[in-house]
């Protein structure tokens, strides 16, 4: 192994987790807006129908976010075969298992457009 690869290796194991981070970092911001979104219609001023539209659209994100999220980890699982093949293994080997990146997972085709 050239020191090449090795530091390729290291900046992609970088890179795949800040990528896994900012997946994990959008979809807490999104149920932040949730709950925001839901206590603003509790206002009693506030139709109860106020908003229902935004909140589908936010819900079909979080299932965008989800999908972008189960491909990372698709992405990362791809590249820890990589490096057990080609450089012999990790210090401390990354395993996903077979559910968490299962074909069965929500994907983004799977949430119907709004109108």
């Amino acid at each position: 192994m050239t020191d090449r690869m090795l530091n390729d290796a290291h900046n992609l194991k970088k890179l795949i987790r800040e990528a896994e981070a900012l997946a994990d970092e959008s979809m807490i911001a999104f149920a932040r807006l949730k709950q925001a979104m839901l206590a603003a219609r509790q206002n009693p001023g506030v139709e109860v129908h106020t908003g229902q539209r935004a909140l589908m659209r936010l819900n079909q994100a979080e299932a965008q976010a989800m999908a972008m999220s189960t491909n990372l980890l698709r992405v990362h699982d791809e590249l820890s075969q990589i490096a057990r093949e080609t450089m012999g293994g990790d210090d401390i080997p990354t395993v996903i298992p077979d559910s968490a990146i299962a074909d069965g997972q929500v994907s983004a085709e799977a949430v119907p457009a709004l109108a």
